[in-house]
């Protein structure tokens, strides 16, 4: 784990190292400065990984003859010894439990330890929170704008940067409120349930129904064998007569490839509609196989669209089910789930939302995985105590100084169960209570002193990492998600809403 940093941390340790400072007591703080996308909060992740980065953090033999070849060769031979022996074991960390929404400057994670060690973690910590971060609050951000029963499906395998930033995407999109992945080895990794069904080659793979090997398939409650590529025909003759569509339309290489996909998994069975024209084929067809299967005692679990205006076919295939569920008698026909995928954007969430839609599912990949709209939260790690003095840096850019000192860290909430602030607060000072007025002061208006009567006060931060091991129990995956889902839901509509929303006071 140790080689995952950057030069110049080495570097200023064998600084610390040369100067006898390198056991100095040191404390630093990971934060970002702005809220990602425009937001007011960020939902905090990667904790687990970056402990398990602490636990595994020392230089191998070979780590250490490397950093020989790439420092100057007048470093001291007794500083690669040196750094053979190092770990974490005189490391502290604190911090927001994973899945907790964050807000601007304050300390998501907390680091105490000699100083060398402090400094040598900053880019591996950084690393591992920064991008999980970013994606489960993007995340978050989707599942704001479905709603609570949308399904959502993380999609974005194939766009990602790379294997490494795909395994994440799929993770912490999970933890941000996605319900699904279509990345297998994720699903393998973290235990996240896997979806996925056919794409458009299937289809288009077909030419005719003289293709569909086997062509039989017995009844679900058993008995012999049927055509289920004759029995599909006869239906298609029967939903183009109800729906007055012209059944030499229908594409019969697609009805094919319907067929075959049926026979092949007939109790998982999911049309994908618009390989050649929805209304006049995908739609006719897929029904036509739906009803087929129905007759042996099967059900079909959904549809899926990948081009064109989604809301609206949405509206126009829910209606579709609706009448032939009714003049077939099926009625489970009408509820067939509709899902939708296709560069899916906030955007097009909100055009879901305001034209309406019968959509079910909705699979999201380029513009979750890759987080478009701002890709990187841009988390810091500043040292903000050494020697127990208080570090800070002063810079004429205002936004980049930093707040010295070890610090508490509440949050407050007001009568209805909502959080209006943060507080930071020095470790020796005493911990507020609920009911009790204190006088703060709020970041970016610093010359000012405000009264507050919290109802709750809440202290944030645990320790997690001591004396080299976890000492903290890690929530399970689906845990850490669903606290994120309740971190979300006890925001206020003004801090919640995703445009334009009230800042949230430090």
């Amino acid at each position: 784990m140790a080689p995952l940093a950057d030069l110049y941390q080495v570097s200023m340790a064998y600084g610390h190292w040369r100067a006898g400072r390198h056991r100095a007591p040191a404390a630093a703080e990971l934060f970002f400065r702005r809220p990602p996308f425009r937001g007011s909060f960020a939902l905090g992740a990667g904790l687990a990984e970056g402990l398990r980065g602490l636990r595994a953090f020392r230089f191998s033999a070979a780590d250490v003859a490397y950093l020989r070849s790439v420092l100057p060769s007048t470093t001291d031979d007794a500083f690669f010894d040196y750094l053979a022996t190092l770990d974490a074991s005189e490391v502290t960390v604190t911090a927001i439990p994973e899945g907790s929404v964050v807000f601007p400057r304050v300390p998501f994670l907390q680091v105490k330890g000699p100083l060398l060690v402090v400094q040598l973690l900053e880019t591996t910590l950084l690393c591992l929170v920064n991008y999980a971060s970013l994606v489960a609050t993007n995340a978050a951000r989707f599942r704001l704008l479905a709603g609570p029963d949308m399904k959502l499906m993380e999609m974005g395998l194939r766009r990602a940067q790379g294997p490494d930033g795909a395994l994440s995407a799929s993770k912490y999109s999970y933890i941000g409120g996605f319900d699904c992945t279509s990345n297998i080895l994720a699903g393998k990794l973290y235990g996240i349930p896997v979806r996925g069904t056919i794409a458009h080659s299937f289809i288009m793979s077909f030419r005719g129904l003289e293709e569909v090997q086997p062509r039989e398939l017995p009844p679900r409650d058993g008995g012999d064998p049927v055509d289920l590529t004759g029995l599909a025909v006869s239906w298609l003759q029967r939903v183009c007569g109800l729906l007055q569509t012209p059944p030499g339309k229908a594409n019969q290489g697609e009805l094919a490839a319907f067929v075959s996909y049926a026979i092949t998994f007939p109790c998982d069975f999911q049309g994908l509609l618009d390989t050649y024209c929805v209304r006049r084929s995908g739609l006719p067809n897929f029904c036509a196989v739906a009803l087929a299967l129905h007759q042996l005692g099967y059900q079909a679990i959904g549809v899926r669209l990948d081009s064109g205006d989604l809301a609206q076919q949405s509206k126009e295939i829910r209606g579709v089910f609706r009448v032939c569920g009714a003049h077939f008698q099926v009625p489970w026909f009408a509820t067939i789930p509709i899902a939708v995928s296709n560069d899916i954007s906030e955007q097009s969430l909100e055009e879901f939302r305001r034209e309406g839609s019968e959509i079910d599912m909705i699979g999201i990949g380029t513009n979750l995985v890759t987080c478009p709209l701002q890709p990187s939260l841009g988390c810091v790690y500043k040292l903000v105590e050494v020697n127990g003095s208080p570090c800070l840096k002063l810079t004429e850019d205002e936004g980049k100084m930093t707040i010295p000192g070890m610090k508490m860290i509440y949050r407050l909430y007001d009568p209805a169960g909502h959080p209006f602030m943060d507080l930071m607060a020095l470790e020796e000072e005493p911990s507020p209570n609920a009911g009790q007025e204190l006088g703060i002061r709020v970041l970016g208006r610093l010359g000012e002193t405000t009264k507050v009567i919290p109802t709750t006060v809440e202290p944030l931060h645990r320790t997690y990492f001591r004396d080299g091991q976890v000492c903290e129990p890690l929530p399970s995956l689906p845990e850490v998600r669903t606290h994120a889902q309740v971190s979300l839901n006890l925001l206020s509509p003004t801090h919640r809403q995703l445009h334009e929303p009230q800042p949230y006071p430090v």
